[in-house]
């Protein structure tokens, strides 16, 4: 779809609906092209890539992680040994 650039001003949001749709837009200036709106084409993984990174990831992280406060500890600072805010 080929489109001028002042009339694309107003149809913006339609252009990008139909960018997402997979549909090439075209900007003219003076009948000429300028720019073009399109969809982003994204790498799709299988399942089982998936599960690949997943995986690696998991492996990766394993030994890193450490214990923090836990959730009922987490804010103990903020308040003195008779339960006061400090």
């Amino acid at each position: 779809m080929n489109i001028s650039v002042s009339e694309a001003k107003a149809l913006l949001a339609e252009l990008v609906r139909r960018a997402e749709q997979g549909e090439e837009v075209v900007l003219t200036r003076h009948g000429q092209p300028v720019a073009q709106i399109g969809p982003i084409r994204r790498a799709r993984l299988t399942p089982a890539e998936r599960a690949r990174v997943i995986r690696d990831v998991m492996k990766s992280a394993a030994g890193k992680a450490s214990p923090g406060p836990d959730a009922a500890h987490s804010q103990d600072f903020l308040y003195d040994e008779n339960g006061l805010p400090n």
